[in-house]
């Protein structure tokens, strides 16, 4: 497993066009489009560093449901 994600970055993670790649190799949106989604259809999305190494991420929606209420 790899180090985890730094505190500072673990701060911006979900922040728009904030990314740890070099310039012309990410936009940034990836995690921020999903964390809006997940936000939208009534859930969270989590990140935390395993114990071990690595880092987890945690997606939590509500059953059921209609979008269009």
């Amino acid at each position: 497993a790899g180090p985890g994600i730094s505190e500072e970055a673990m701060t911006k993670l979900f922040d728009p066009f904030y990314t740890t790649k070099p310039v012309g190799k990410g936009t940034g949106l990836g995690l921020s489009i999903s964390y809006g989604l997940a936000v939208d259809l009534g859930g969270e999305l989590l990140a935390e560093n395993h114990p071990q190494g690595g880092a987890v991420f945690t997606l939590s929606l509500p059953l059921g449901g209609n979008l269009h209420d």
